[in-house]
């Protein structure tokens, strides 16, 4: 397991209690009191987890997330905010965020949350590069080359999130098999949050933006009603 944790908060308290409690419980803490300096302590010490504040001077902590998935890193990310809001929890964790906290939480949540999260991201990693093979894998106009972490269609490269690139290789993967939400959450997220599946919907209508020619009649990502989606081969004209 990961022992060294960056913490991006710019209340003095939160950082303090954090960094002590996370210390006594055997990990190395690292800190910024804004989201520029987050950022940018996370591309260049990269640590195992990384606990960012939502509400940050500078830069947020959504576009933290975003732009650190962007660069393809898989930093684990706990989120946390002042606010209950059910919109900013389906959108941090669209953005990448592994888990959610609401302030006030007790120190010993948050260890607890810190050591299930890294526990989940290394079984997480194993699965993902046992599954990785050289193998190209195409349906219709699309084509995945999983070792690359890398998917085209009509041969132009896609802009994926790395969710959306581990979801719609999921999907290829078990082509013709219907798939519930609940089991795309399982696999992909590798967590429960709580039954709420709004975040694979999300990332489904993404992936249908980018490869489906009229994302309301979908061709390759069918919707199940009911039950969830199926990934076809599309029919040929």
């Amino acid at each position: 397991m990961g022992n060294f944790v960056l913490v991006v908060d710019d209340e003095p308290s939160i950082v303090t209690l954090l960094k002590y409690n996370l210390e006594q419980a055997g990990y190395s803490v690292i800190t910024a009191s804004d989201g520029e300096e987050g950022l940018d302590l996370a591309v260049k010490e990269s640590p195992d987890l990384l606990i960012l504040d939502l509400m940050l001077p500078k830069l947020d902590g959504m576009e933290v997330c975003k732009q650190l998935r962007q660069k393809k890193m898989m930093t684990p990310i706990l989120m946390l905010t002042a606010k209950d809001d059910e919109f900013d929890k389906v959108l941090g964790l669209e953005l990448g965020a592994d888990d959610y906290m609401v302030k006030p939480f007790s120190p010993r949540e948050v260890v607890a949350r810190v050591k299930a999260i890294l526990r989940r991201t290394q079984v997480s990693r194993e699965e993902l590069d046992r599954n990785v093979t050289s193998e190209i894998l195409q349906i219709g106009n699309l084509k995945l080359i999983p070792e690359q972490y890398e998917a085209y269609f009509k041969d132009e490269l896609l802009e994926l999130t790395l969710k959306e690139f581990e979801l719609l290789l999921y999907l290829v993967q078990n082509k013709g098999r219907v798939l519930t939400r609940d089991q795309l959450l399982s696999t992909v997220w590798n967590y429960d949050f709580a039954g709420d599946t709004r975040i694979v919907d999300v990332h489904i209508s993404h992936l249908r933006d980018k490869i489906e020619k009229d994302s309301k009649k979908p061709e390759y990502i069918k919707t199940i009603r009911g039950l969830g989606y199926k990934m076809e081969e599309p029919v040929r004209e």
